[in-house]
């Protein structure tokens, strides 16, 4: 996903007269993007950018399972963020099978048949080939259980 995605997004909100809380979400997400790049002082890219909408949606998502259930009103709110949020994040593969074909790959690529036992190295060889692109909880699983 690209900056710019969602800065005409915001426009395009703006002209059609959307509610304020879905251009302040969107602005909000610039925000944070651009809060990023200056924290880690590098220029903003599409990784920088997948990387913060993802950790936002995951902020949203503790929000509203932390969130008590007699504040609808907050729930709504939160739902109608996450599905803002959503939109712009990008969608992480969450089929196990496909997560370990990846890491094998990765693994084979990188160490060829003598896999370490080592979790930690394991870890530290497929996250750049994987960050951003499946869901680590499941990546985990399947280191686990190498």
């Amino acid at each position: 996903m690209k900056l710019e995605t969602i800065q005409e997004a915001i426009k395009l909100s703006m002209k059609s007269r959307a509610p304020k809380e879905e251009i302040e979400t969107m602005r909000s997400l610039v925000a944070a993007i651009k809060k990023a790049a200056i924290d880690k002082r590098c220029e903003i890219t599409e990784e920088l950018v997948d990387e913060v909408l993802l950790k936002e949606q995951k902020i949203v998502q503790e929000m509203i399972d932390t969130c008590p259930e007699a504040r609808t009103d907050l729930l709504v709110e939160y739902n109608h963020r996450l599905r803002i949020v959503k939109h712009f994040a990008p969608q992480l593969i969450t089929d196990k099978e496909k997560i370990t074909a990846m890491i094998a790959a990765a693994l084979a690529q990188e160490f060829g048949a003598a896999i370490p036992a080592n979790k930690g190295l394991i870890m530290k060889t497929v996250m750049p080939q994987l960050k951003g692109k499946v869901d680590m909880k499941i990546a985990n699983q399947v280191i686990s259980e190498y």
